[in-house]
């Protein structure tokens, strides 16, 4: 009568179990550290704070209009920091850093000779949303 196993697959059997227990300890180790208590590491939240300025551009029958050019700039500069296009619903947004600022929202659209294009100003304080509108007095014309 003949073993049911060889000397040899005992010894591979044997040698086995200590390997599939060691595979099993480091599963649960890194299952621990996977799932650990600790937070993860958040960046600071300055570098997540903003102000936020929406706005609609409504036409001369006190319609939404889109496709219209809308620059925005500090008060204090000159040069246009964000150029955007109104949406479907005449809508813009438009992050902006947190602080007390005045920002002008001016719609780019060609005017008669003479006439000033229509802006605003906003002023922001601190990390907050301004809500805007910017009425047209006539339909811009294509350019």
């Amino acid at each position: 009568m003949q073993p049911a196993f060889s000397h040899r697959a005992r010894v591979v059997a044997l040698a086995g179990i200590p390997m599939l227990l060691l595979m099993a300890f480091g599963a649960q180790v890194s299952a621990a550290s996977f799932f650990s208590p600790e937070p993860a590491p958040q960046k600071p939240s300055a570098a997540r704070d903003y102000a936020l300025i929406i706005g609609t551009v409504w036409g001369p029958d006190n319609r939404p209009v889109a496709g219209v050019p809308i620059k925005i700039r500090r008060a204090t500069d000159k040069k246009v920091k964000w150029e955007l296009v109104s949406d479907n619903r005449g809508e813009f947004a438009q992050r902006v850093p947190p602080g007390t600022q005045d920002y002008i929202i001016q719609a780019d659209i060609k005017l008669p000779k003479g006439q000033p294009k229509p802006e605003i100003t906003v002023q922001i304080d601190n990390n907050e949303r301004k809500d805007v509108g910017i009425h047209l007095t006539e339909m811009p014309s294509k350019k």
